[in-house]
């Protein structure tokens, strides 16, 4: 098949689940003799000079130079109609057999809508969230064009791909379609299993808690941070790595400092190398991510196949709370401090034990059944 993915954001040069997703299944597919293309800005430029290049073997088309993708801690509504707009003349160049465009930002839905109305794909749309009536919380009384739009995306096509059983039951709300599937997001398990702990200290110390994530409002890193003051008055001396960045930085530092926890909480930066990150999930005891929205949460399953359980947060948006079992890989705590505090305890006593169920509970998500059941979909799409 001649293949086309179409996502604002590529990885490696943008690191994030969605970015992710579309390169290991794109690099898998191309593996698998499949002709595959990228479209995306042109985050290449700068260290290639090319707008076109091939990478490990997939297409990739810069469709103009990059643009922020958030402006005041929310996803650009500028960029991606300037995405949206750009990628029109780039991608009616070419035929595919199917076109798979990443349902947020919606608005390159629509291009790719009119690349199969012109008979020149057939359009499959991959849904990372489905908001309904969180746009309203998300943009206030603007939040109706935002609900508009959305629904408006997902009347573009019959087959939909939800990242997450979460994503499918609000899709359903909001239309009934029959041939709507789930494809979650996957790991290199394997890749993951070889990877070695990495040393905190000379002396190899691990890590009580871990977690990674862009540092904004919805990651709830305040919660986790705040927890920490219990958790030490009940077990004492707790350490706890966050690796990444954002806006929300320099109010958690001080937050840490305010709450006396300098000395058992240490921020890094995003690290260059995703295996890196791998590395310190094992010098790690468990990990908590205490976000109140995530469209599937990848950082679940990795970290569970690296053996640590993994403490989430109980919120109608957040699709990672279908990824624990609790007791067997993880526990699900309330938006409290207090109550994040209790599961982060009962985690790390009980983190050797509920090793071996993290793992097997991790192992459904390898890379080779995802691409296997996408593949499936693809084809029994050309075949409607």
């Amino acid at each position: 098949m001649k293949i086309a993915f179409i996502y604002d954001a590529m990885y490696p040069w943008v690191t994030g689940g969605a970015e992710k997703r579309v390169y290991e299944l794109a690099s898998r597919l191309t593996r698998q003799g499949h002709e595959v293309h990228c479209y995306s800005w042109g985050w290449w430029w700068q260290d290639m000079g090319e707008r076109d290049i091939t990478y490990e073997g997939m297409h990739l088309h810069g469709v103009g130079k990059p643009l922020d993708l958030y402006k005041d801690d929310k996803r650009s509504i500028k960029e991606a109609l300037l995405f949206a707009w750009k990628l029109f003349p780039v991608l009616n160049r070419e035929k595919f057999d199917i076109v798979d465009c990443q349902g947020f930002p919606f608005f390159s839905c629509f291009t790719a809508k009119q690349h199969a109305m012109r008979g020149k794909s057939k359009l499959v749309i991959t849904l990372l969230e489905v908001w309904g009536d969180y746009w309203y919380q998300y943009m206030g009384a603007m939040g109706f064009f935002g609900k508009i739009v959305e629904k408006l995306t997902l009347q573009l096509s019959n087959r939909l791909i939800s990242i997450s059983p979460k994503t499918d039951r609000e899709l359903q709300k909001i239309r009934k379609v029959e041939d709507a599937i789930v494809i979650p997001p996957g790991i290199n398990f394997k890749e993951i299993t070889d990877v070695q702990p990495g040393k905190r200290k000379e002396d190899g110390k691990k890590w009580d808690i871990i977690y990674a994530g862009r540092l904004i409002k919805d990651k709830r890193v305040d919660l986790l941070i705040k927890s920490l003051a219990r958790v030490k008055e009940s077990m004492g001396e707790v350490t706890c790595l966050i690796v990444g960045e954002g806006p929300e930085e320099g109010k958690l530092k001080k937050l840490t400092r305010d709450l006396n926890l300098g000395g058992s909480v240490e921020f890094r930066e995003f690290l260059d190398h995703h295996l890196d990150l791998i590395s310190l999930f094992k010098s790690s005891h468990i990990f908590v991510l205490p976000s109140q929205r995530e469209g599937f949460g990848m950082v679940v399953v990795e970290a569970n196949a690296c053996g640590l359980p993994v403490v989430v947060i109980d919120n109608p948006l957040n699709a990672a709370v279908d990824l624990i079992d609790p007791g067997k890989n993880g526990f699900i705590a309330s938006a409290s401090a207090e109550d994040l505090s209790r599961k982060i305890i009962k985690a790390l006593k009980h983190s050797q034990k509920m090793r071996t169920d993290c793992i097997q509970s991790a192992q459904q998500y390898d890379w080779d059944a995802i691409v296997s059941n996408l593949e499936k979909f693809y084809q029994e799409s050309l075949e409607i």
